[in-house]
């Protein structure tokens, strides 16, 4: 091993390498990892966006119905590339379809 490098032992592949190269590895996985959620057109959602619904939801448990055109702040996404997780006033833990919404 040259003098100053830093290595690591890369418990994968039994060796030790360049922590530089270890660093590259991880970035590729977490972005492997990554789930894009996509809105009814196509669109990529992120944490924080805004949606509009695009058709009158019943919410199951609350009697209530979405309409149309209804804005929805601050999604935050679940991992699933399906479905977000949304705040509405009178709705606690109210997750949507992402088929059913467009960003805005």
């Amino acid at each position: 091993m040259p003098e100053g490098d830093d290595y690591v032992y890369d418990d994968a592949t039994g060796e030790w390498i360049p922590a530089s190269e270890l660093r590259a590895k991880q970035a590729e996985a977490a972005k492997a990892d990554e789930v894009v959620v996509r809105d009814s057109v196509g669109n990529i959602l992120a944490d924080g966006d805004q949606v509009t619904l695009i058709k009158d939801l019943d919410v199951k448990g609350a009697g209530q119905v979405l309409r149309r055109g209804t804005l929805i702040k601050s999604i935050s996404l679940t991992g699933d590339p399906q479905e977000i997780d949304c705040r509405y006033d009178g709705i606690r833990g109210l997750v949507l379809r992402a088929e059913f919404v467009k960003k805005r």
